[in-house]
């Protein structure tokens, strides 16, 4: 007899999905994914099966499709398969065959999950599966999400087969006389996961009889933990992270100092910004002496910047330089909104404000050019009479090394620089008691 109403219950006890939700399943052909198609139709649920075809068993792999295929006819629902070139990926990316099919797999079901108006994906891993996972993740190295394993639905991925370990679908399958294909890999030692399976789990039962039920209440206190760290985590990245602009936060050193333990706090606070734990901790290492050093992850920089820690987004696209011409009146550069106005010197509207530059509009050749900082690059800042390198006079301002790389300099049509944005006119373009016309540019969101 199926267990049909303890997989009811368990897919209402950890509110998998609604009856009238469609339901993609991935089916290989073996034992566990074939009982998981038959009790989502004793269930009397909306499904459909998925199979991959990895080309790894050569004509053994091709009968696992006709087979599914024949599956799905017989309990009459929708089938959908695929067929890769399996040994070929994994070469071509340089990861195991296991995280090839892994990869291959998923992404394909997502796809025909998409596609076809499916809700979720459910797939045949079982209590058996979830000992396997951890112990595999403890071997690797794992933080706590590896600990709690397999949970019975993360994001549109279900897995309704947890209430079952490996030797009750046995005797469910040959009870009922359900047909199956037997994928000779599963007793090669080659593959970690099987090694474990075969080697390591029957010594451990050795000790514990019940190490699959061990293993899931286990896995369940770790997953509630993971939940009650992350909430801490957040409430504590939300009053020490200021975001100061769209792809800019700034950190208080003085605020990260004082957490215990700190590395583990550190790397769980900036682990949404992909950084390593080495990374942070030669970061902790030096936060008090080498201000000025960066430290990268594969989407984010960290700057220390004396008593602050400031966090940028690599991704953000540098715009090229902007043309400005005397009609325009508003533009965007680099995230920022201008302003352009003219006024007669009668109406000279002034404000000691850096984010606006009153120009002598007689002097200037259009087009303008807004664009970003060259080594070279010199000014004759307003009230001043010699030339400055714009280099010194970041130094001066005390600007850091993203502040430097995101300031913008208005270069005149003869090629003199009339403004460093945000910070200083130069004194040639001046307002004067001669000038007629005042052009006024402002930065509006600086």
């Amino acid at each position: 007899m199926f267990p049909t109403e303890r997989f009811i219950a368990f897919i209402q006890q950890n509110k998998l999905f609604d009856p009238s939700d469609e339901i993609l399943v991935g089916v290989s052909g073996g034992k566990d994914s074939v009982l998981l198609a038959h009790l989502f139709y004793e269930a009397g649920f909306n499904f459909g099966i998925a199979h991959c075809n990895f080309s790894l068993r050569d004509k053994e792999s091709d009968e696992d499709e006709v087979f599914t295929k024949d599956l799905a006819a017989k309990l009459n629902v929708p089938f959908y398969t695929i067929k890769f070139q399996t040994t070929a990926y994994a070469k071509e990316h340089h990861i195991s065959i296991e995280m090839a099919a892994r990869d291959l797999r998923y992404a394909w079901f997502e796809q025909i999950r998409k596609a076809n108006d499916y809700q979720y994906l459910a797939v045949a891993q079982h209590k058996s599966d979830a000992t396997e996972t951890v112990l595999l993740n403890l071997v690797r190295g794992t933080g706590i999400s590896g600990l709690h394993g397999i949970l019975p639905k993360r994001n549109q991925i279900l897995r309704p087969l947890l209430f079952l370990h490996s030797e009750e679908i046995s005797s469910i399958i040959a009870a009922q006389s359900i047909q199956y294909r037997e994928d000779a890999s599963n007793a090669s030692v080659k593959y970690k996961r099987n090694k474990i399976r075969l080697d390591v789990i029957p010594q451990l039962k050795l000790l514990n009889k019940e190490l699959d039920n061990t293993f899931q209440e286990n896995s369940k206190r770790f997953a509630d933990l993971e939940t009650f760290l992350h909430l801490q985590i957040e409430k504590l990245r939300s009053s020490l992270f200021k975001q100061i602009s769209f792809d800019t936060i700034e950190i208080q050193i003085a605020d990260l100092k004082p957490l215990i333990p700190q590395d583990f706090i550190l790397y769980e606070l900036f682990k949404p910004y992909h950084f390593k734990e080495t990374s942070l901790r030669d970061l902790s290492n030096v936060w008090d002496s080498q201000s000025g050093k960066t430290f990268e992850s594969s989407s984010h920089t960290i700057l220390l910047d004396r008593s602050l820690l400031i966090l940028k987004h690599k991704s953000r696209i540098e715009q090229e330089e902007l043309n400005i011409t005397p009609d325009m009146t508003s533009f965007s550069w680099m995230g920022q909104r201008f302003s352009i106005s003219h006024v007669d010197f009668l109406s000279f509207p002034y404000k000691g404000d850096n984010k606006i530059a009153y120009l002598d509009a007689e002097l200037l050749h259009f087009p303008l050019k807004l664009r970003l900082w060259n080594i070279g690059d010199y000014f004759i800042p307003l009230g001043m009479k010699g030339k400055k390198k714009i280099s010194d006079y970041f130094t001066n301002q005390k600007l850091n090394r993203f502040e430097k790389q995101e300031t913008g300099i208005l270069e005149n049509g003869n090629g003199d620089i009339i403004w460093v944005a945000g910070y200083r006119s130069d004194d040639r373009y001046k307002v004067t008691i001669q000038t007629q016309d005042i052009f006024i540019i402002e930065i509006l969101n600086k």
